[in-house]
């Protein structure tokens, strides 16, 4: 199969008249300045695809759910518990409804792969699923119908606090010891389609202890990613705890290097924002859902110069868009320290700069190559060069004019493994997959 773009983003930087070779799923061989053979797609601007770090695709039912104020100190935690009265009803099927409708939306949108940190594993009153994959098996089932690439990512969670404080009534669903986790985990790599990738998510430093963390994390090669210091209640609870911040303690205690991935990291003090920048770990920043909760704001200026590697996640999937959550990283920084223009060095692209570095640090949280490059997998974004945001574009503002002046329909087609999954914007089974959406949420809420 061969795709040939007017111009294409490589690692290299924009190149002309670009010929790619895609054999099984894969890109295996690049020819910038070459004309199109007979054969060939043609299309006019190619970006890789992004990987999404963090997602909870269940979550994509209640977006809208929680946007009314309960009472006068609203924040995560009162949010947390229409999040698990939510979670109380639903089945796999009804999870892989939802979370397919979730994927379709990262592909629209220019995500290629999502790391699902996937810890709704029990049945509704708590017990295990005869198969302990079962609802893996339904994000499975998911990735498969869409066609997003999978790095799945099992979640333990055994204590509702710092210390290995019993677990509440609303966690049932999530809960595991050490043996029936592992059990989990490899029932789980049984069902992963080839090019999907396994992990593992100890859920937070609240939800394991110590022992249990190094337990866990022994289970797996592969990634391992972890909440960390998403809000100030949980820095002062940790502190208390251990004599640490939450971040501190894992940078002395866990031996957090490349494999590993922080979410959120909001909180973190300049020590640690130097230190978390050395460790070689990721970064995954969620600015959409951190906004939503009122998280707080990460210190990205200060960690990208201290050479932080950072990626993007969508997690509560309150609004799934690539472009979204590269934006509001950057505008966050604005907003906090009043100037523009803040992530990028002198004379550089903001867009640029934010999207190869969310693009490096994807493939590294998910454990695969990235790129449009020999090796790589093909997925590959085409640009709506028709679309408003890019009239009188040039490859020095291509990825500014999306991730700032975009809007819906900036992205024209999407291919992940070589396949085409969406076309003109619109995903191959988008009308099937919402309309199953639509009819399992009907039932849930009504």
């Amino acid at each position: 199969m061969y795709l040939w773009f007017e111009t294409a983003l490589l690692p290299a930087g924009w190149a002309e008249r670009v010929t790619l070779c895609i054999a099984d799923g894969r890109i295996a061989e690049v020819l910038p300045g070459s004309d199109p053979a007979p054969d060939a797609e043609r299309h006019r601007v190619a970006i890789p695809g992004l990987g999404n770090v963090h997602s909870h695709g269940f979550q994509r039912g209640m977006a809208g759910l929680s946007e009314r104020r309960g009472r006068p100190d609203d924040d995560f935690w009162s949010w947390r518990e229409i999040m698990y009265r939510f979670l109380d009803r639903l089945t796999p099927d009804d999870i892989a409804a939802i979370t397919a409708q979730a994927y379709v939306e990262m592909l629209e949108t220019g995500y290629t792969r999502v790391g699902e940190f996937h810890y709704l594993h029990n049945d509704v009153d708590g017990g295990r699923y005869a198969d302990p994959a079962e609802t893996a098996g339904a994000i499975i089932n998911a990735a498969e119908q869409t066609g997003i690439g999978l790095t799945l990512l099992p979640v333990f969670y055994a204590h509702s606090d710092f210390g290995g404080r019993l677990p509440k009534p609303g966690q049932r669903r999530f809960l595991s010891d050490i043996d029936s986790f592992a059990r989990l985990v490899e029932a789980s790599r049984a069902r992963l389609p080839a090019d999907a990738v396994l992990g593992v998510a100890p859920h937070s430093l609240r939800a394991v202890t110590p022992e249990e963390l190094a337990a866990v994390t022994a289970l797996t090669d592969g990634p391992i990613h972890i909440h960390a210091a998403e809000q100030v209640k949980e820095v002062e609870a940790c502190e208390q705890w251990s004599g640490a911040r939450p971040v501190e303690w894992l940078l002395h205690n866990a031996g957090v290097d490349a494999r590993w991935t922080l979410i959120h990291a909001t909180h973190l003090n300049d020590s640690e924002t130097d230190r978390l920048a050395r460790s070689g770990a990721v970064a995954g920043l969620c600015p959409v859902t951190e906004a939503n909760l009122g998280d707080g704001i990460f210190p990205a200026e200060r960690y990208l110069a201290a050479g932080g590697r950072i990626a993007t996640g969508t997690d509560s999937n309150i609004q799934i868009d690539a472009a979204h959550e590269l934006r509001s990283i950057e505008y966050s920084q604005r907003l906090s320290l009043r100037r523009r223009a803040i992530l990028s060095p002198e004379g550089a692209s903001v867009g640029e700069t934010l999207f190869d570095a969310a693009l490096t640090g994807a493939g590294q949280a998910l454990g695969v190559a990235t790129g449009i490059a020999p090796g790589a997998p093909a997925d590959i974004l085409s640009l709506n060069m028709d679309h408003p945001s890019f009239a009188g574009a040039t490859a020095g503002t291509f990825l500014d004019r999306w991730i700032f002046a975009g809007r819906a329909g900036a992205i024209d087609c999407v291919w992940r493994a070589g396949q085409l999954q969406v076309v003109r914007g619109r995903h191959r089974a988008a009308e099937v997959i919402a309309n199953h959406y639509h009819k399992t949420l009907e039932r849930l809420l009504g």
